[in-house]
């Protein structure tokens, strides 16, 4: 197990390399992550290389035993190379360039830019990877920050799609391009993305994009690979809301995935939460911090490495919340009860310049060790005692969840869903998708999230499917749904789904598409509103708060029998769920946003958790070690003190010591428990 922070001697105020290296050590880190930000000192002047100045970090680790990750300096340029070729800034709109002063402001397919990152990774590699200190290297950083509209982007935007095509034909009828007398007569005639409002357009742009950034990710792995040794990995430090990134395609070119959890410390981390809060960059609520490990984990469908989270209030100078006493340990707890082999915070010291002054580190300002220090410390004593069990763990899963990133990508330029204000909600995808994972989470399961490249129908591996939102969808897919339900499984289906082909042509079948006659019950007209809608059970049990939200399909029964229907003038006509047998399996169908009781509720009666009567505040989360023993994750998330009843006889890891009948946790409080082989 992995332990440490990022680490950036080269912004220190004074030399105090030793002194930092010490605590490190003190405080049981096992890695660091270096280079990956300052290409100007680097090479301070075009052509003019300084490689020296990280010798002493990198001697100065592997003589204390901390292992380092390299990273290569590519995603900020130096202002040299700014001035030098001006043509390599990035285009946010077509002709108008971002402006310098942030970081990756560069068009970063320009053979110019190219030229120079690819000279600067190879004097990298070449001087360091063959020092005993670096067991691997992250290439770029936080990749896809930018849909970059620059010529050479858009030219071979057009040739990708005359290779895809052929002919401009076969583009005018894929795309609908009679629509407002869109139809090309040339490839010339293919306008720029900027005023675009068409969707097949939008979705073909969107994956163009991302595949633009996977490229460019794996071009930099090779030529790391060319200098690396076998024994060190090749990763990036994944930022899951970039635009342009599909992870589960990034991640082929690397050895292993790497990402940012970054989330709300203090009452951000309440459980159960009765708000249900806005998700981002940074995740709020429990729930939210474990489905940012399961989407890491959905990367490769393997453990991962969390390269960057917080360490103390992490975001803007006015949003000051550094964690309470036991919510670092949880955290990372729960992270590697997810999958995670590497807890790695950003970053050791808080930096004293730049537009991050305030985002904490492990030391303050002052550079003493205080509250946070001890905290790390006293969670790297622990992945320390608990050693290999905790590596490589293999999480548990109750439901699998289909994620779709073609279609959370179209929903972000024409979303389904409005926000409170009425205007339109960019993060249309999740709030159709999170809701579910949520209710899963409070219902006490654990979800495996797969991207549906990775879907392969298996019953035995998924017996619950869940896919709410899949807008964009092969009639292959569709019909894999069915067939994975008439083979066993339990299909649950939620808004949204099936609606449109890979073009986002919406489907001249009854909605949904290629499902409903399976699934006994169909639509053709469905509603945004604009306030809750009551849902009464009637095959399912429900509490009085349960409502739908946000959506309503106004589902016709057809063989489907009802589980639950509105409590509304007009929308009482509809049911809200249903559900219709299929072959072994089952289809049930849910036609809204349900709210958290309503979700919650929903998969109680999916699948019963194995841990009962538990306190509200009390989470338990199990996964498989190497060595094929099963361990259990108790995390209480409130300020109460409280006591399980454990339902077998285990060991406490942390307390090395039996966990027979109660168990104690104290406030914020976290265990880990083995049962015996």
């Amino acid at each position: 197990m992995l332990f440490g922070a990022a680490y950036y001697h080269e912004y220190q105020p004074y030399d105090r390399l030793e002194r930092d290296l010490d605590l490190m050590a003190a405080a049981h880190f096992s890695v660091i992550r270096v280079g990956e930000s300052v290409w100007s000192t680097w090479e301070p002047e075009n052509g003019c290389f300084d490689l020296d100045w990280l010798q002493p970090v990198l001697d100065g680790a592997h003589h204390r035993g901390i292992a380092v990750v390299l990273g290569t300096p590519t995603y900020a340029v130096p202002p040299w190379l700014a001035r030098l070729y001006p043509e390599i800034t990035g285009e946010r709109k077509t002709g108008q360039r971002i402006g310098w002063g942030a970081r990756q402001e560069v068009d970063f397919t320009h053979p110019g830019f190219k030229f120079h990152a690819e000279r600067m990774i190879r004097r990298i590699a070449e001087r360091y990877a063959e020092h005993p200190a670096v067991i691997g290297f992250q290439v770029d950083n936080e990749p896809g920050n930018e849909l970059l509209h620059n010529h050479g982007v858009f030219q071979r935007f057009v040739d990708s799609l005359r290779q895809r095509y052929g002919d401009v034909q076969k583009l005018n009828d894929a795309w609908g391009l009679v629509y407002w007398s869109h139809r090309l007569s040339d490839w010339a005639d293919l306008w720029t993305p900027d005023g675009n409002v068409q969707p097949q357009y939008d979705v073909a742009w969107r994956q163009f994009q991302a595949d633009q950034t996977t490229e460019f990710i794996g071009w930099q792995a090779d030529i790391v690979r060319e200098y690396s040794r076998p024994d060190q990995f090749v990763t990036t430090c994944i930022a899951y809301e970039r635009p342009a990134v599909a992870d589960d395609e990034l991640v082929r070119r690397l050895d292993v995935t790497s990402g940012n959890a970054y989330y709300a410390m203090q009452d951000g981390l309440m459980h159960p939460q009765t708000e249900v809060a806005a998700q981002g960059w940074t995740t709020t609520s429990t729930w939210a911090l474990y489905l940012s490990a399961d989407r890491m984990y959905s990367s490769q469908q393997r453990p991962f490495l969390v390269t960057e989270t917080n360490a103390q209030s992490i975001g803007y100078p006015w949003n000051n919340r550094p964690a309470y006493d036991g919510q670092w340990r949880q955290a990372a707890w729960a992270l590697v009860s997810r999958g995670a082999k590497l807890i790695e915070y950003w970053h050791w010291h808080t930096l004293h310049f730049g537009a991050e002054t305030y985002w904490g580190g492990v030391l303050p300002h002052s550079g003493q060790p205080g509250r946070t220090y001890r905290e790390v410390a006293q969670l790297g004593a622990e992945f320390e005692a608990a050693g290999s069990l905790v590596a490589d763990l293999t999480p548990d899963s109750d439901v699998t969840m289909l994620y779709s990133l073609p279609s959370k990508w179209l929903m972000q330029k024409y979303p389904a869903l409005a926000q409170q204000d009425g205007s339109p909600d960019e993060r249309s995808y999740h709030g159709f998708f999170d809701p579910f994972y949520r209710g899963a989470f409070d219902a006490g399961l654990q979800v495996r999230i797969l991207h549906t490249s990775q879907f392969t129908g298996s019953v035995e591996e998924h017996p619950v499917l869940v896919v709410p939102a899949l807008y964009l969808s092969s009639d292959d897919l569709l019909d894999q749904l069915v067939a994975y339900a008439e083979a066993g499984g339990h299909l649950v289906v939620g808004p949204r789904t099936g609606y449109a082909d890979l073009d986002a042509r919406a489907r001249t079948d009854v909605q949904p598409a290629r499902l409903a006659a399976a699934a006994g019950v169909w639509y053709d007209e469905y509603s945004n509103v604009s306030a809750d809608v009551p849902v009464r059970g009637v095959g399912l049990q429900l509490g009085a708060s349960a409502a739908g939200t946000r959506w309503v399909d106004g589902l016709q029964v057809d063989g489907a029998e009802v589980l639950a229907g509105y409590e509304h003038p007009h929308f009482g006509q509809w049911p809200a769920m249903t559900t219709a047998a299929r072959g072994a399996g089952r289809i049930t169908y849910v036609g809204t946003v349900p709210n958290p009781e309503l979700a919650a509720a929903l998969f109680r009666w999916l699948k019963p958790t194995s841990w009962t009567d538990l306190p509200s505040s009390v989470t338990v989360t199990s996964a498989t070690a190497r060595d094929g023993r099963r361990l259990r994750f108790v995390h209480n998330w409130s300020w109460e003190s409280v006591g399980i009843t454990v339902p077998a006889a285990m060991h406490d890891v942390l307390a090395d010591q039996p966990a027979n009948g109660k168990l104690e946790l104290g406030p914020w409080d976290v265990r880990i428990l083995v049962e015996p082989q």
